[in-house]
């Protein structure tokens, strides 16, 4: 196998990726999916699984890579789940076994902002709800695929969503920069626990994401610091050192390449892809 060879994952990979029908999960699956992969996808929208089907069957129709069946190279399938309900996720579960017969990789990927404002101005609900959602939702998952990853040909991986807070402060942002630092001591514990399985478990960091997302985190740090948009956005960008923002397609190339044979000897790992955020 040539170097440039061991950069492309293993055709044929069954790939779980939670909250992966929108957003940076939605560019992680189809990355994958065409890599070759058969991909299954949970999200908690209902509208967003209706419009990944209605994609994925007109590729099928128009004799794309998908064929538009649920189990082949190239396909996307997917189940409407809560990542933070435990019932749900078993429903996840069942479906992987359905659709995929088994898992190679497991991309936790499912996440919320969660609350902007001061410590004693959050709701202890919505404390609540992001550590349900970003943390407690990685450990069902991660239960519940490691003992179909040791039964993975070359040895499973777990690739694990953070985010440059976690690995930075976050002011006005503290559920969410706590989940995400628990995300990496999650990752480095499950990468000791995993490894004499032939496990590997890193955790991506990305930074200030293009997308809609960013927008509207940007448009609430604004209100809450009585900022227009605009100078917000400029700040934000003023603390990457490319002073630009990461694309989607970025993340996922990381993801690519942490389940090709290149990233074979990696785990453990917590890789920032964020055009080196300084601060936040």
């Amino acid at each position: 196998m040539t170097v440039t060879q061991m950069l492309q994952p293993r055709a044929g990979l069954r790939v779980l990726v939670t909250g992966g029908a929108s957003g940076i999960g939605l560019v992680i699956a189809r990355a994958f999916a065409d890599a070759g992969a058969r991909v299954h996808v949970c999200d908690a929208s209902r509208e967003t699984i209706d419009a990944l089907a209605t994609v994925e069957a007109n590729r099928g129709a128009s004799g794309g890579e998908s064929g538009g069946k649920s189990g082949n190279a190239g396909a996307i399938t997917a189940t409407l789940a809560d990542v933070s309900d435990r019932d749900a996720v078993e429903r996840v579960f069942a479906d992987v076994h359905a659709q995929l017969g088994g898992l190679d990789v497991l991309v936790n990927n499912a996440g919320i902002a969660g609350p902007t404002g001061g410590v004693d101005q959050i709701d202890p609900d919505e404390w609540d709800n992001t550590i349900d959602v970003n943390l407690n939702a990685q450990f069902y998952f991660a239960r519940r695929a490691v003992p179909l990853l040791r039964d993975a040909p070359d040895g499973g991986a777990i690739i694990a969503l953070s985010s440059v807070a976690g690995r930075l402060g976050y002011a006005y942002r503290t559920p969410y920069s706590a989940t995400k630092w628990a995300i990496v001591g999650l990752t480095k514990s499950l990468a000791i626990e995993l490894g004499p399985a032939g496990i590997r478990v890193n955790t991506i960091q990305p930074g200030i994401v293009k997308g809609p997302r960013i927008e509207r985190v940007i448009a609430a740090r604004a209100q809450q610091l009585g900022l227009s948009y605009d100078e917000m956005e400029k700040q934000y960008l003023e603390k990457i050192s490319l002073r630009r923002m990461t694309t989607p397609e970025e993340v996922a190339a990381t993801a690519l390449f942490l389940c090709s044979p290149g990233g074979s000897g990696i785990s453990g790992q917590a890789i920032s892809v964020c055009g080196n955020v300084e601060v936040l």
